[in-house]
């Protein structure tokens, strides 16, 4: 969320930028609420001024001995009015902060102008793209031909855009969770933390996804209590309306979570395997920062989950967002995206965001420095990873001829195995 006195003080500016992400702010309606706030505060200020000198005018009189009936009453009537001013003022204020909330963050003036995706910028790519004396397989056919991913019978159990694991594709994801655990907490920094995966409103509305993503969100009939859609959200919220000390910064976690979408706007996109799922799980990395370390620490934050792929052996890009392609509440975002041969594409496999005081602001976490100065911190995210993308991203990568699938060095020791060969399906 935006400052709502800058944002109501600097509205032309505001539009402007704004209009640079594709966001057309209705300048009017917002002059308008302000119009109407500043006459209730104007004439607020009057009839107070005007009370406490008609309270100052009785006082006399009473001294002299006069009837002050009438200005007595006179000053109930301005206490009344005053009220019904100052509640209209703060409707309206609540009204400024409800529209206010629906609308996204300022790129950062480092990011690049565009319309859309096509319009991101390469930053760098690391690795070559397998080649293959035969024709690769989609992650859709490989897993069922091995056996270890089975489609039908999650439509079976819950419907389309679920997945059940079976044996080593099951302990693949798994071994992928800690692999990822073990290497942001042993070698990046990161400190890790197993929060809810049942969030409030409140919670949602701190990070940005509600009210404006509610259709997106799987909520829980009866109860204030929605399924996590990304660890973001429950990590970020953990300092919630909370001062952090500067020197303690930056604070870096990571989490893993099951995460749910809805995918209410994926509009038919990677329907076939298990690219865009309603149940997935991931690893995500966070980070509180102050306003002067955070995009520095973008860059880390962006580094360590690349990292995850370099290990991997798994050749990808990376990408800087243009402003018509940002998320609601970032100011500037790298995508990683892996190659997936079976496709013959690179997908997005990591979203690494500086939100800069978007969400601390909604939330309410303030950091104090050592002169006792408060301001709001900076927030980060991104996936450190898709856990299920990079599944997807190993089993087409590592694809042989026979139809088996070779294990990352790295990950055989979690896994135990150095090739994952068809089973027998499951009974």
């Amino acid at each position: 969320m935006h400052d709502l006195s800058f944002f109501r003080n600097h509205l032309e500016v505001m539009q402007s930028r704004l209009a640079s992400r594709g966001f057309a702010l209705d300048i009017e309606a917002f002059q308008e609420l302000d119009r109407r706030r500043r006459q209730c505060v104007t004439e607020s200020e009057q009839l107070k001024a005007e009370r406490n000198q008609a309270t100052v005018e009785i006082g006399k009189f009473r001294k002299a001995g006069a009837d002050t009936t009438q200005q007595q009453q006179a000053v109930r009537a301005m206490g009344e009015r005053i009220a019904e001013l100052d509640a209209e003022a703060n409707k309206v204020d609540a009204e400024f902060r409800d529209v206010l909330a629906r609308v996204p963050n300022i790129p950062h003036e480092s990011v690049p102008v565009g319309q859309g995706e096509h319009e991101n910028v390469e930053v760098r790519r690391w690795g070559a793209p397998p080649e293959f004396n035969f024709t690769p397989k989609a992650h859709w056919d490989l897993g069922p031909e091995l056996g270890i991913l089975d489609l039908e019978r999650a439509a079976k159990v819950a419907g389309a855009r679920f997945a059940v694991y079976w044996g080593i594709g099951a302990r693949l994801e798994r071994a992928l969770v800690q692999f990822m655990l073990d290497l942001h907490t042993k070698e990046h920094g990161y400190q890790e933390v197993l929060p809810p995966f049942l969030i409030n409103s409140a919670s949602l509305y701190g990070t940005g996804q509600l009210p404006k993503f509610a259709e997106d969100l799987f909520r829980c009939q009866g109860h204030d209590l929605w399924l996590t859609p990304t660890a973001e959200v429950p990590v970020t919220n953990l300092f919630r309306d909370e001062t952090l000390s500067e020197d303690r910064l930056p604070i870096s976690l990571c989490a893993y979570t099951p995460c749910f979408r809805s995918e209410a706007g994926s509009y038919g996109r990677d329907v076939r395997g298990i690219i865009r799922q309603h149940q997935f799980q991931k690893v995500e990395l966070v980070k509180f920062a102050s306003p002067g370390q955070s995009y520095q620490e973008l860059e880390k934050l962006t580094h360590d989950a690349e990292e995850v792929l370099e290990r991997l052996e798994l050749p990808y890009r990376t990408v800087v967002l243009c402003t018509g392609d940002l998320g609601f509440g970032s100011a500037k975002t790298y995508d990683i995206e892996v190659w997936l041969p079976g496709q013959a594409a690179y997908k997005e496999i990591s979203s690494c965001s500086n939100y800069e005081a978007f969400q601390a602001r909604r939330a309410q976490i303030r950091m104090k420095s050592g002169k006792g100065k408060s301001e709001f911190a900076h927030t980060l995210n991104g996936s450190g990873l898709a856990v299920g993308r990079t599944w997807v991203a190993i089993i087409e990568n590592f694809q042989q001829a026979d139809g088996s699938v070779l294990v990352p060095k790295a990950l055989q020791p979690y896994v135990g195995t150095e090739r994952i060969e068809r089973v027998p399906k499951a009974v």
